[in-house]
């Protein structure tokens, strides 16, 4: 993937930016890159592999921090119904979920290993957007994994937009994590989780300070939502997103865009991008592109924090818990519990 070195700007977005924002000598400054490219749709050890590829890319550029587009191991299936409509589901789209499945991963299993031993090897921080299968049912979620190869956890998606509820499960508040690492503390939400005000407020009370923002959402308007998140939470987001041509996906009849196939060709772009990363203040760092694959860098001034917070800390001093309050349910939800496990594990505890 080629790089460029150039000075960042709102409209045009350089394959590889850099932002030399340091002005606090105590301050920590923290090399991030959000990752623009494409899944290889239904081939998780390509991807697998490409995502290697980028991360020493990145790596080799001083990135310290990595973060990869939502589900980018497993895919992100723009454009398909999987074959449903109210009252009825056809059997090709009860294949191509067969096939979605398999190219999904289970959390553990041996491809979060992988990815913990690239970040070790690499030696940066992870996230990272999968595709997570648990038993039959899937998640949109994202991995975290620390500099030394350690998976720290994850994030499942809470609420699936639209038709993505036909083919992922709903996230519960178990997993709405806030890493303190020794580059700050790290947490993620995906797509339009970022649009849900409550969703944002229990992460900024986790004290999130680099706000992961996965996504696959293209359109400009999605700049605006990303600007005000960094002012709000007083962080930086970095927001990833694929570019992905027709070319990307399967070609027809295996896989088929409803309703606009036939207006496609295989250099269609189907997904823009638009990733970008924001400081604290609203500036904008690096991006967004919508020119292609490309790594997106920025050095983040880690000091800009307290500087936005002096103005507007929104779980701190510009709260009124005595007028407004959040409570977060954060315990697993599970649909079944087996009273003799329960028992065994209170027995141990005699």
């Amino acid at each position: 993937m080629a790089l460029v070195t150039t000075e960042p700007t709102i409209n045009e977005g350089p394959l590889f930016a850099e932002v030399d924002m340091a002005s606090d000598f105590n301050a920590l400054t923290v090399r991030a890159t959000v990752i623009q490219a494409s899944t290889i749709f239904y081939d998780t050890p390509a991807t697998l592999d490409k995502a290697e590829r980028l991360l020493g890319e990145a790596a080799g550029h001083g990135s310290q921090l990595v973060v990869f587009p939502e589900a980018f191991v497993g895919g992100y299936p723009r454009g398909s119904d999987f074959g449903v409509s109210i009252g009825n589901r056809t059997a090709k789209g009860r294949e191509e979920f067969r096939k979605y499945h398999s190219a999904a991963i289970d959390v553990p299993g041996p491809e979060v290993d992988r990815l913990a031993t690239m970040a070790g090897k690499y030696k940066v921080h992870l996230v990272m957007g999968v595709i997570e299968r648990d038993g039959y049912t899937l998640y949109c979620s994202v991995l975290f994994f620390d500099s030394q190869g350690h998976y720290l956890g994850k994030h499942r998606k809470i609420m699936p937009t639209a038709l993505e509820r036909i083919i992922w499960g709903f996230g519960d508040g178990s997993t709405i994590p806030v890493f303190e690492t020794p580059i700050g503390k790290i947490g993620a939400a995906i797509c339009w989780e970022n649009r849900m005000p409550l969703l944002r407020t229990a992460m900024y009370a986790k004290g999130v300070e680099i706000y992961c923002a996965p996504t696959a959402d293209a359109r400009d308007v999605w700049q605006a939502s990303m600007t005000h998140i960094a002012l709000e939470g007083g962080c930086f987001v970095l927001s990833a997103n694929q570019f992905c041509r027709r070319r990307d996906y399967p070609p027809p009849p295996e896989y088929v865009f409803a309703g606009t196939e036939e207006d496609l060709t295989p250099d269609s772009v189907v997904c823009a991008g638009g990733s970008v990363i924001i400081s604290p203040s609203g500036a904008v760092l690096a991006g967004p592109n919508y020119d292609g694959e490309a790594l997106i860098s920025a050095d983040l001034d880690l000091g800009e924090i307290a500087r936005a917070k002096f103005d507007f800390d929104v779980v701190g001093h510009y709260s009124r818990p005595e007028v407004l309050s959040l409570t977060v349910k954060d315990h697993p939800t599970n649909p079944v519990t087996f009273t003799s496990a329960s028992k065994k594990i209170e027995d141990n505890t005699k």
